[in-house]
């Protein structure tokens, strides 16, 4: 029998279902073998046992043939053959718990394998957006925000754009098609920031229950 993990969730991704305006325009996940290269460094992991495996290999070779070079670099092997599913595991955790969401208003993150967080990013606090693409079309959109928002490197992590430590930012991490995705966040983004703000006015000479466009 399936069993979903999120059945509580009232809209997949989303903490709570969204107003009648608001409107889901793309939803998706990261990509588990683009995450485990990217974020699990799998790829320096194989690198980095396919010396040690050559290293003793040749060792085993100098002492016993064919047969000493099998019976020292197969120890070796057997580790990198653990090591690489472990990462592929709990990159496969990482994405399966993982959902990216794209509104009409804002961009939403559920994200984490042990500690399930929701984050939510309306459009007037994104201040820009970077795509890292590759050429397989897998890519990342890394999310700057306004203001003195911090966000938890720990908490995010691989939910970020690498190497920014200390100001954290945020990023829908290796999901396919990022190029068209980031045309989805682009023009939902444009057309969210171009509608005008109604905010109840604060000027106790206006009329009670008033309401003004804020810049």
């Amino acid at each position: 029998m399936s069993h979903d993990d999120f059945a509580f969730e009232p809209v997949k991704g989303l903490p709570e279902r969204p107003p009648e305006h608001e409107h889901i325009l793309w939803q998706g996940r990261p990509d588990t073998w683009a995450l485990a290269v990217e974020a699990y460094k799998i790829n320096w992991i194989t690198a980095y046992f396919a010396v040690v495996i050559g290293w003793r290999a040749s060792v085993g070779a100098l002492e016993g043939g064919a047969a000493g070079a099998f019976a020292f670099g197969l120890p070796y092997t057997i580790l990198w053959g653990l090591a690489v599913s472990v990462l592929l595991l709990m990159a496969w955790v990482q994405a399966r718990s993982t959902v990216y969401t794209i509104t009409t208003a804002r961009v939403a993150m559920r994200i984490g394998a042990a500690l399930t967080v929701t984050l939510n990013l309306p459009f007037r606090q994104i201040a820009n957006a970077d795509l890292k693409l590759r050429k397989n079309g897998v890519g990342s959109i890394a999310l700057e925000t306004l203001g003195e928002t911090q966000f938890s490197y720990l908490i995010l992590w691989p939910h970020l754009r690498p190497g920014h430590v200390r100001v954290t930012k945020p990023a829908l991490r290796c999901i396919p098609d990022a190029e068209k995705v980031a045309g989805i966040l682009a023009e939902a983004a444009e057309s969210r920031v171009s509608q005008p703000v109604v905010a109840r006015n604060s000027d106790k000479t206006a009329p009670q229950g008033d309401l003004v466009a804020a810049e």
